[in-house]
């Protein structure tokens, strides 16, 4: 079964220096339909105007990626971690029994938009921790490229939850074809450009829910840039 959902069904807020679409329910956002799917959260995406961001706050047993799509944005947190991440760059922040961290836009003239996602801990109450790694584009051109998983496999960072997460560019003639597991979900978000998914047309922000599905077809893209989530 395929559920689809469009971007603009997603919640939205617009803070003047920030707007942001939620997928699923968050701040004053409430959806009883899109609380969580399996232990993905947050899809949130965010653009932030130059010289703005989120001063510090605090999360507790969640883990976090960044994903950037455009611009800088700037991280410091209570580890004493501190980068500018920007496009391709994946960061994974796993709060933990308590972190404290501060997100901010450094640029005086561009806006950053990225996406945070965070996926429910497997295992609560560990020490917090952070990891950035590089995914080069040519990594991503025409297939899917696991960038989070528990394990850490092939390089990717590793998130302690129950979840694999991976990143496709696919443009013009470049498919991707994948077997699905009939024990797992799948949650595909179409983070910019448009493709068609088994089929189906996806705009930039759609995203689709796969359960019982045996196959997976990636195609038709333009400028797309599409996070696979695989979750049990």
């Amino acid at each position: 079964m395929m559920e689809l959902r469009r971007a603009a069904e997603r919640g939205h807020a617009d803070h003047g220096w920030l707007n942001s679409w939620h997928s699923f329910s968050f701040a004053d956002y409430y959806d009883p339909r899109h609380i969580q799917f399996r232990a993905l959260r947050v899809i949130n995406d965010d653009t932030v105007e130059p010289g703005k961001g989120f001063g510090t706050h605090s999360h507790r047993d969640m883990e976090i990626v960044s994903y950037v799509l455009e611009g800088g944005l700037a991280h410091k947190d209570s580890m004493g971690n501190g980068s500018v991440i920007r496009p391709g760059s994946v960061q994974r922040m796993s709060a933990g029994t308590g972190v404290q961290h501060s997100e901010f836009n450094p640029s005086p003239n561009e806006r950053v938009h990225f996406l945070q996602i965070w996926f429910l801990p497997n295992e609560t109450g560990i020490p917090p921790g952070y990891e950035e790694k590089i995914f080069a584009d040519a990594e991503k051109r025409g297939r899917l490229r696991l960038i989070a998983s528990p394990d850490g496999a092939e390089g990717s960072v590793t998130i302690r939850a129950d979840a694999r997460m991976s990143a496709a560019l696919i443009d013009d003639d470049e498919r991707i074809e994948e077997p699905l597991s009939a024990d797992r979900s799948y949650y595909i978000h179409i983070a910019r450009g448009s493709a068609s998914l088994n089929g189906t047309s996806l705009a930039p922000g759609d995203a689709a829910m796969l359960t019982g599905e045996k196959h997976l077809v990636i195609d038709q893209g333009q400028g797309a840039e599409v996070l696979l989530f695989e979750l049990w």
